[in-house]
């Protein structure tokens, strides 16, 4: 009898592993078919904040919540489905083990068919060896885009949301090593190639931010990024118990329990200056970028109940509760102060000297007006993959063109006039 049940129990444990992943289920098997309404909630990294839990579940209108995550059980189960206040069908936690479980077709099934998708915490490694590159990418990036529905995740889940990340695939970083060595090898980044998720264009996000200090290697990433991309690049950096929940307008309300504790959200973004570039950027020596200490804007704000303070990622200027410092790095050593609000209006660079061109309405259902005084030459219309889809030429009718016949999604629309070339985001609905 023993030996029957030891054959038994192989025979499931190698039946579960060959399949690459676990499956935890809570609910109503029958899938629901609701109306989400999009939204990303980043949380930094300790425990889930409830009020941004709550906001994000509501966003799924009573569907189905599915939790990845690569070890762990289901821890989130309970949690999610009996949320005071919120209404969902299910949540499931699939527990990816090894990449065959990501193409498995079961948990692209699951992928396809849910409202909310959530990331848990771990070692984001493994969401990026298991998820990039492959059929998750695509329904991933098609819930966001297309469907245009809620995602969030906490820790490693928040750390792979920006266009650029940091992927942890050579180990984790002090921000003290960082800052010692730039091209230290175990600061991996990613860039532009997984996740498209509006708002978080250009940036790059760090938590567990106060526990250790994680300022200095999160500002040695948009050094590194600013030196290949010549833009300016945005971060998000959060504390540990705070949570930074972007509605579909780009509002993004900070959730946490200041003035009783101090639970911070950091929007920072490379200064508006005719020279970016750092000082000194090289391998194995000290980071330096002063910058006449102004080398980065940061934007400090607390985390309250009821998540009333607030900061505008459309415009990465205006912000309610918090206050604007300076950062800078002098030899290694990274240092801030409190400052003025960023200001971009007197960059001279040929961006912010360029014609301004009026894409309206943002977002459209049908047609798309675009106003500008330059003269038009034509407009490339290209899907969020960098795929391109069509070519107007000027002169078109009263300077619009139909979108009607578009799936719903994020579109870049690269407008070419007579002096210049801008690239303007446009979302379909």
């Amino acid at each position: 009898m023993n030996i029957l049940r030891i054959i038994i129990f192989l025979f499931i444990f190698s039946n579960v592993y060959a399949q690459g992943y676990t499956s935890f289920f809570t609910g109503n098997s029958t899938d629901a078919i609701t109306n989400p309404e999009f939204g990303i909630c980043l949380m930094g990294g300790s425990t889930e904040n409830d009020e941004a839990m709550q906001w994000f579940l509501n966003l799924a209108d009573g569907g189905d919540i599915l939790v990845l995550r690569a070890s762990g059980t289901d821890g989130y189960n309970d949690y999610m489905y009996n949320a005071p206040g919120v209404n969902v069908n299910s949540v499931e936690t699939i527990r990816i083990d090894q990449s065959s479980g990501a193409t498995s077709p079961y948990v692209l099934q699951k992928i396809s068919q849910a409202e909310a998708i959530w990331f848990a915490g771990g070692d984001q490694a493994d969401y990026v060896n298991f998820f990039k590159d492959n059929a998750v990418e695509n329904l991933l990036n098609q819930h966001i885009n297309i469907k245009q529905y809620p995602i969030g995740g906490i820790s490693a889940g928040m750390a792979i949301m920006g266009e650029y990340y940091f992927d942890a695939l050579n180990g984790t970083i002090t921000s003290a090593e960082a800052l010692s060595n730039p091209f230290d090898n175990r600061i991996s980044l990613g860039t532009s190639d997984f996740l498209d998720a509006p708002f978080l264009e250009n940036t790059i996000t760090d938590t567990h931010y106060d526990n250790p200090n994680r300022e200095g290697r999160h500002m040695t990433f948009l050094a590194r990024l600013q030196a290949l991309d010549g833009e300016r690049i945005y971060g998000i950096g959060i504390d540990e118990f705070t949570s930074v929940c972007i509605d579909k307008d780009g509002i993004a309300n900070i959730y946490g329990e200041f003035p009783n504790f101090n639970d911070f959200a950091y929007f920072i973004q490379v200064n508006c200056l005719d020279n970016m570039t750092p000082e000194n950027l090289s391998a194995n020596q000290n980071l330096d970028w002063n910058l006449n200490q102004q080398a980065v804007k940061a934007y400090k704000v607390p985390g309250v109940p009821g998540g009333t303070n607030q900061f505008d990622l459309t415009t990465w200027k205006n912000g309610i509760g918090g206050e604007w410092q300076n950062w800078w790095i002098d030899q290694g050593s990274f240092l801030s102060q409190i400052s003025t609000p960023v200001n971009c209006d007197t960059f001279s660079t040929q961006d912010f000297d360029a014609v301004d061109v009026f894409v309206y309405p943002n977002p459209t259902e049908d047609i798309v007006h675009i106003q500008s005084e330059a003269e038009l030459e034509k407009i490339e219309i290209f899907d969020i993959k960098g795929k391109k889809i069509e070519v107007i030429y000027t002169p078109f009718t009263n300077r619009s063109f139909k979108m009607n016949a578009y799936q719903k999604g994020i579109y870049l629309l690269k407008i070419f006039s007579d002096t210049q070339t801008q690239t303007v985001k446009l979302i379909k609905k």
